[in-house]
């Protein structure tokens, strides 16, 4: 049986196809958790947006085969007041069955969809938290979800990136004392760094799944990043436009992560949290990487 996934995330709504494998990914940039830093709700066009896209998603998917459909709420939603009121909603306009995962669970299907039961770490910067969480031995040894992502970040710095430095320095202290572990990097930060530093265009799964990073070239992304003004980072070759007003964020949080807890190198990986959330439903499937 063929299904689609979404991940209702703070930046984007993702679908998968999935028949017992990942079959095709499509993206599109809703922006659902701008302004939380300012208020306590989602706003309204963003939930607009995000509905749009669920229900083209959806037919798109039903086009493709699917017979059944579910959905996950992440950072976004589980902090805004509304954000049950807009899971129901998403249930009543689409019928694509939503849940609100906590972070404990977003960090969970982000290593079981990354790893695939090996041993390792992953960092998973979204648009409104960022998880990172390590497996050792074949557990869980290590998780915690700081409330902080591209979105947020950018709420409160702007494209200030002295500022976004400092913030971050500061914020990323709360993860304590983590494991060392060979760790990979999951989400749309890391693939659209890969992205950019690979200079894919168009982007391409193939090339960024697997690709290595180090501190030193994060820290070069980061600086000419943060260099560029929005309208310039747009035409960059591998970037989707529609993130360009948060990439520079996205790689000074995951720069101020790396050196805080002497992460030389991370491995970005395509397979994510949406593999891992139908793993966790379906079942698993032999790893074959």
């Amino acid at each position: 049986m063929k299904y689609a996934i979404f991940d209702i995330g703070s930046n984007s709504v993702r679908m998968m196809l999935w028949d017992g494998k990942t079959l095709e990914k499509r993206i599109r940039i809703t922006g659902l958790g701008k302004g939380l830093n300012a208020g306590k709700v989602l706003d309204m066009a963003a939930m607009a947006r995000t509905l749009e896209a669920i229900s083209e998603f959806k037919k798109y998917a039903e086009e493709k085969g699917a017979e059944g459909y579910f959905a996950y709420g992440t950072a976004a939603m589980r902090r805004a007041e509304n954000g049950k009121a807009f899971a129901e909603r998403i249930v009543r306009e689409t019928g694509v069955e939503t849940e609100i995962i906590d972070g404990e669970e977003e960090a969970a299907i982000g290593l079981r969809g990354a790893l695939a039961g090996r041993d390792g770490g992953i960092v998973d910067i979204g648009g409104a938290s960022t998880e990172i969480t390590v497996a050792s031995g074949g557990r869980k040894i290590y998780s915690y979800s700081l409330d902080l992502g591209t979105v947020t970040l950018t709420d409160a710095c702007g494209q200030n990136a002295a500022e976004a430095e400092r913030y971050c320095a500061e914020k990323v202290k709360e993860y304590g004392e983590i494991p060392k572990a060979e760790y990979y990097g999951i989400g749309g930060t890391a693939t659209s760094l890969a992205a950019i530093d690979l200079g894919t265009e168009p982007y391409d799964p193939a090339q960024v799944n697997g690709h290595r990073i180090g501190l030193k070239r994060i820290g070069e992304i980061a600086k000419t990043l943060s260099s560029m003004r929005v309208e310039e980072r747009k035409k960059l070759k591998g970037l989707q436009p529609e993130r360009a007003d948060v990439i520079a964020n996205g790689a000074i949080l995951l720069r101020s992560i790396m050196e805080r807890y002497g992460i030389e190198e991370i491995t970005v990986s395509e397979s994510d949290n949406l593999e891992g959330y139908a793993l966790g439903r379906f079942g698993k499937k032999e790893d074959k990487r």
